[in-house]
């Protein structure tokens, strides 16, 4: 079969190699990639800057964002042939820590997770791949050709989940939100904010295109001037920040209400320097009982819960936000952004 592999740490190595069928072991199925969705990961490990490929191993099989089609089930496993599903990205660690043993591995403590794609385990980029039948999930068939979007709305849906955690130590009755970015995390941060029934505000560079069209066909409000204007006129309860610019972070940590949440799901670049009142900002949250959050990865629990987002939503708007589809033959035109980019993705099945 033919997969998409990379040298990790090794820039320039990606290429589509023949490499042997999977066998499903037990408690496996055997499935067949449809589709796989690349992001900003991808193109790291692409570019050599991080990535660990399986033991013993000089190349690692890319992909996180997957999606697939049954093949063959273990009976009584509850999936049959020609179910739609998508495969979890991370494994706990063999310890396991205190997380990973209560199934909450997104919040491993010692690091030694695995993930598929990224770290020690080959991932869904492949026209066949085998996964266990505890880290797969069934979606709604209806969903077969944007049913890639799950795993990014499963990062979404662990930080919702977060922000009405944090907002439950005291009365939590949120009415406004603002998303920072119009990627696929904050696209996808909107629309489960709509589905709550928030009123949601996004903040993007982007003038005209596919991104304000997608804001304002969820009935949202599409922002492009400065942020500080921005939080002025809306005073957001919540902010989810999805660019990890570094000026966007810290202004967003000034940008709340009063008992304001901030959620930060955008990994900034390291190296970069700003100048900022640290003394300010310490003052401001702790005044007004402000919270700021980092929030990573899923589990089992936010994947269950992106499946049933995804089933709610309306077809033709995530369908908006798969701007390109590649062949896997030529998957360097994925991994090469455009202006007009929302979510590119790649054909496994041709």
């Amino acid at each position: 079969m033919r997969a998409l592999t990379v040298e990790p740490l090794t820039s320039g190595s990606a290429e589509v190699r023949d490499v042997p069928d999977p066998e499903a072991g037990p408690g496996e199925m055997l499935v067949e990639g449809l589709a796989l969705g690349i992001c900003g990961t991808d193109r790291e490990i692409v570019a050599g800057e991080y990535g660990w490929a399986p033991p013993g191993r000089d190349r690692l099989v890319l992909g996180h964002e997957s999606l697939g089609r049954v093949r063959t089930a273990p009976p009584g496993s509850g999936f049959a042939a020609g179910d739609l599903v998508v495969g979890v990205v991370r494994r706990p660690d063999p310890v396991p820590c205190g997380a990973c043993a209560h199934d909450e591995f997104d919040m491993c403590r010692n690091g030694r997770y695995t993930e598929r794609g990224i770290k020690e385990i080959d991932g869904y980029g492949s026209e066949l791949w085998a996964v266990e039948t505890g880290y797969a999930v069934k979606l709604d068939p209806r969903l077969e050709h944007v049913g890639v979007l799950m795993e990014p709305t499963t990062v979404v849906a662990k930080a919702w989940e977060q922000v009405d955690r944090v907002g439950s130590r005291a009365w939590y009755e949120p009415s406004r939100v603002l998303v920072t970015g119009a990627g696929p995390i904050g696209l996808l941060a909107v629309l489960l904010g709509v589905q709550r029934g928030l009123e949601v505000h996004v903040l993007d560079l982007a003038t005209e295109g596919p991104k304000p069209e997608a804001v304002e066909a969820l009935g949202a409000q599409y922002h492009s001037a400065g942020m500080a204007e921005v939080v002025q006129r809306v005073a957001p309860d919540v902010i989810i920040e999805a660019t990890g610019v570094s000026s966007l972070v810290f202004e967003a940590m000034a940008g709340t209400a009063s008992y304001g949440i901030v959620c930060l799901t955008g990994v900034s670049p390291v190296g970069r320097k700003i100048s900022v009142d640290v003394g300010a900002a310490n003052r401001e949250m702790v005044l007004e009982n402000d919270v700021v959050v980092g929030s990573v990865n899923a589990n089992l629990s936010h994947y269950a819960a992106a499946a049933d987002a995804l089933a709610k939503a309306d077809l033709d708007w995530l369908s908006r936000l798969i701007t390109r589809r590649v062949p896997l033959a030529r998957f360097e035109e994925a991994l090469r952004g455009r202006p007009d980019d929302i979510k590119v993705v790649l054909d496994l099945a041709g």
